[in-house]
């Protein structure tokens, strides 16, 4: 069995390596596109931030808007926009502060 699991790796290995980040163009056509654009977004934001910003004072600041996020677009929960929604808000709250520092 073990051996299964290594040789089927190594057939796996290859197609992993050659795989490439989609090609899509922000702000995206779909919700998947659009998710994966704010999610590109809001990680590029953070980036910056984590250079500006103190390690715990980034913590808290992470805590605080997921949870102000969160309640906004609590209404959405169930929804399937509702990831996009939230990681936009991170986003959007990192964005302010990445203007005023």
């Amino acid at each position: 069995m073990k051996h299964l699991l290594v040789v089927t790796g190594v057939f796996l290995l290859p197609a992993a390596i050659h795989a490439q980040e989609p090609k899509i163009q922000c702000p995206g056509e779909n919700t998947v596109e659009m998710r994966y654009c704010a999610g590109q977004s809001w990680e590029q934001s953070t980036d910056q931030l984590k250079q500006k910003v103190p390690k715990a004072l980034f913590k808290q600041w992470q805590e605080t808007t997921r949870a102000v996020c969160a309640h906004a677009y609590a209404a959405y929960k169930e929804g399937s926009i509702y990831p996009q929604l939230v990681v936009g808000c991170d986003d959007n709250l990192n964005r302010a502060l990445l203007q005023a520092h």
